[in-house]
């Protein structure tokens, strides 16, 4: 008579490990795969204009300038970028293979580098940091379209107080007053296409008003919105 057969052992059951989180705050903080921390000295070229465009950089800390030069050799700034913004981040775009501007630092600045590669696989497998990135691209969209409606529409002096107030991220950090480190006239004048000269009388004109402060570093109140909402 045949022997009974035993039943297998019973394997173990695996637990199954936890899905990772994804924390877009520690992604933009450190270093890692494709991503490294770098460290700049003010007055100095992060990426220049006609450079293969190969990593879209992070402001961890400082400023940057970011400028174009036209053919005839005639530079205009751009914009101004600070901690929590993306620099170079058009390089993404198929379409764009060389950078279109110039960026340097202001500043002392910590940027973090992330290439190309891995820039693209987080947005695509990472859904907070895409939420993150898109966010910030339409609110950089935004303020684009109302900086051209400011040129077209404003006078100059009123070019050169929403200038300020938005460099001192007026209405952001809840104070009434806002320290920014020292940002040169011309640099101004490029930003709101007036002349250096004009940008100095208005400078002065705000200070005697008591809108701004300026021995070293440049103070900015809220009172300077007048400016802005005077018609």
């Amino acid at each position: 008579m045949p022997s009974p057969r035993k039943s297998p052992a019973a394997r173990p059951r695996r637990t199954p490990k936890p899905a990772s989180h994804f924390d877009p705050k520690a992604f933009l903080t450190n270093a890692g795969v494709g991503r490294t921390v770098l460290q700049y000295t003010p007055k100095q070229a992060v990426f220049s204009q006609g450079q293969r465009a190969d990593a879209v950089f992070y402001i961890q800390e400082g400023r940057v300038r970011v400028s174009v030069v036209s053919k005839q050799g005639k530079e205009a700034t751009i914009t101004l970028l600070e901690k929590g913004d993306f620099l170079g981040e058009g390089c993404i775009a198929a379409d764009h293979p060389f950078r279109l501007s110039t960026a340097t630092t202001i500043t002392r600045c910590s940027l973090l580098r992330i290439e190309k590669n891995e820039m693209m696989r987080t947005i695509h497998e990472e859904h907070e940091f895409s939420d993150l990135f898109v966010a910030y691209v339409v609110d950089r969209h935004n303020r684009t379209q109302a900086d051209l409606v400011d040129q077209l529409f404003n006078s100059s002096e009123k070019r050169l107080a929403r200038a300020l107030l938005i460099m001192a991220r007026f209405g952001k950090n809840g104070t009434s007053e806002t320290v920014i480190p020292t940002i040169n006239q011309g640099t101004l004048a490029e930003m709101i296409g007036a002349t250096r000269s004009r940008v100095n009388f208005f400078m002065n004109r705000f200070r005697k008003l008591g809108f701004i402060e300026y021995n070293g570093v440049l103070k900015v109140h809220s009172s300077l919105l007048e400016v802005v909402l005077h018609e």
